[in-house]
């Protein structure tokens, strides 16, 4: 089994924010080589989380809100006596740092509107995003 490793940075520029990195993963796995195998998106942050999902304006305004909605900021949170970022660590609890995809091909296999994205709960910062592939 061959293994290819790749990462690359992110900028946000709100407190909440989805940017789409399906690009950028495709590149990763166009780069490996790997023709079979898994393809796994990885966020190294405890306030940032990886989702799937359709790249269209109304459904990503729709996404935050549901988001800001279940993980309300100042919501007397025990963890922001610490650090005043409590929902973005839940957000990332629940929604999760990672997936993973199916390569077949030498190509990355996801649904025919599902993009990659960072979930963003506590910009704006860079954000890093790992990608590994592993496979023949």
């Amino acid at each position: 089994m061959k293994a290819y490793f790749s990462d690359f940075s992110v900028s946000t520029r709100s407190r909440f924010e989805l940017v789409d990195i399906t690009r950028q993963v495709e590149s990763a796995v166009s780069a490996s080589k790997i023709g079979d195998g898994l393809c796994l998106v990885y966020a190294p942050h405890a306030t940032a989380a990886i989702i799937a999902n359709e790249h269209e304006a109304g459904l990503l305004s729709d996404i935050l809100a549901k988001l800001k909605g279940l993980f309300p900021e100042g919501a007397g949170y025990l963890h922001d006596r610490i650090d005043d970022n409590a929902h973005a660590h839940l957000a990332s609890a629940f929604i999760a740092s990672s997936r993973v995809f199916p390569v077949r091909g030498g190509r990355l296999v996801r649904g025919t509107w599902q993009n990659i994205m960072l979930v963003e709960a506590d910009g704006p910062r860079t954000r890093r995003v790992l990608v590994e592939v592993l496979g023949e």
